[in-house]
């Protein structure tokens, strides 16, 4: 049985130029000679995948999504620099093969790297994968201790000390995403003021070990060995890598993971199996980073509250392209129902916090 993650037609209105699409690539990437065929992978809500298949061999060419999109996201070429400079010390790095801003060939900039055969985990485990509970913690372990291992590679020898700003780091993230957030608020959105106004006031001094942080670090965006389920072979998405404070990364990770014990309007936006037997809490998750980064966390609840509101105000972004007519997927549509939730969760957070 085939658990690997299967790429299927492309979504109306976000087709590719196959025949020139192929031609450049057989131009630029040496090697490469047959018949093009482009398929999507139909997972994930910010940058579209595809995969090319030249040929024998497949790749994967990453763009931006199609209508209005955030300033500062969809920068195709800081998610090709870091790939770049990873990937010879940090092996779980997908190996980027070119980056173009030539908009002649789709009208905007993407890039190309190779494909990572293996498992994507969805929100159940697929048919034909059993995971017992001494399995199911083994993941958890591997996930946070991988975690871990990016947030402590030296940034600075490897070519990225310029990738971002670790100084100031907490403050302009809280503004950042705020102001996102009110610039994408639909009507039937909550305000989410007094979050915002609660991570300012609470907000936690810097950070004394910044270090690269994935930003999007979670289950369905790593890739699992089909032989070795529980061996993380590769991590996708670096499209909001950045240097900052790890436990920010850490924050927005835990923020997607829906335990068995959380309340039903949690469980209805659960996206991946973290709720399985022997699956480790949020907790447990923490206390497994402390102990190998020796850092004292006691302070946890702005994070995870910060990692809410952040899913938030992605969910909405997305959801903004949706309620104006921007996109036809209508996964989008189901969005605002996430963010509403996701209110919640962090006003719940809030009430229970002792900060």
């Amino acid at each position: 049985m085939d658990l690997q993650d299967t790429p299927v037609q492309i979504r109306k209105g976000e087709e590719l130029d196959t025949a020139k699409v192929g031609e450049f690539l057989k131009d630029t990437i040496g090697g490469l000679s047959g018949e093009v065929t482009v398929k999507q992978f139909p997972s994930g809500y910010s940058n579209l995948t595809y995969l090319i298949t030249v040929g024998t061999r497949d790749l994967v060419l990453r763009r931006p999504p199609f209508g209005r999109k955030a300033k500062s996201a969809h920068d195709m070429g800081r998610e090709y620099k870091i790939l770049s400079a990873l990937n010879p010390v940090f092996p779980y790095c997908p190996r980027p093969l070119l980056y173009t801003e030539d908009e002649t060939v789709m009208g905007c900039p993407f890039y190309v790297m190779e494909r990572l055969q293996g498992i994507i985990l969805r929100k159940d485990l697929p048919e034909g994968l059993d995971f017992s509970p001494d399995y199911a913690r083994g993941l958890c372990e591997n996930l946070i201790d991988i975690q871990h291992k990016l947030h402590t590679i030296d940034y600075t020898r490897i070519g990225l000390e310029n990738f971002g700003k670790p100084v100031g780091y907490v403050k302009r993230q809280v503004d950042g995403w705020s102001e996102r957030y009110r610039q994408a608020r639909t009507p039937d959105a909550p305000d989410f003021e007094e979050t915002m106004q609660w991570l300012l006031d609470k907000m936690p001094r810097e950070s004394d070990r910044p270090g690269i942080i994935h930003n999007d670090y979670k289950l369905d965006n790593v890739v699992l060995n089909p032989d070795n389920p529980v061996q993380i072979i590769g991590i996708l998405d670096w499209e909001m890598a950045t240097i900052g404070d790890p436990l920010m990364d850490l924050g927005s990770s835990l923020a997607y993971w829906v335990q068995a014990d959380d309340p039903d309007n949690v469980q209805a936006i659960r996206m991946m199996p973290t709720h399985i037997p022997g699956a480790l809490t949020r907790d447990e998750l923490v206390a497994r980073y402390a102990m190998k980064s020796g850092r004292k966390i006691d302070d946890f609840d702005y994070y995870l509250c910060f990692g809410l509101f952040r899913l938030a105000v992605i969910a909405q972004q997305i959801y903004y392209r949706f309620y104006h007519g921007q996109t036809k997927d209508k996964r989008f549509g189901m969005l605002i129902f996430a963010v509403n939730i996701l209110d919640e969760a962090a006003n719940d957070l809030i009430a229970r916090s002792d900060l």
